[in-house]
């Protein structure tokens, strides 16, 4: 959970005012109606949230594709990965 999710953290906040259509509004008002937000900036605060993560994604699968190629990730690939944390966690 990001840190300025969790309970307990106060983040500094600024204000923004945005204009919607009144379609738009209905939209928004049934929203945080129906999926239990509290208000509509918390509803248009997860909607930035979840751009952001996709941004992010679609960044590290750029990133992948452009990458040099590996060793294939098969099961002794796992399997050697499983060991190396075990041996970590067990130190």
């Amino acid at each position: 959970m990001p840190i300025f999710a969790k309970e307990g953290i106060l983040v500094p906040m600024s204000t923004m005012n945005i204009s919607l259509p009144d379609y738009l509004k209905s939209f928004v008002d049934e929203q945080v109606a129906g999926r239990g937000y509290g208000t509509s900036s918390e509803y248009i605060r997860e909607l930035i949230r979840r751009d952001q993560d996709r941004l992010t994604l679609r960044r590290l699968l750029l990133d992948g594709a452009s990458s040099d190629q590996t060793e294939p990730a098969d099961a002794d690939y796992f399997t050697r990965l499983r060991e190396r944390v075990r041996s970590r966690q067990a130190k």
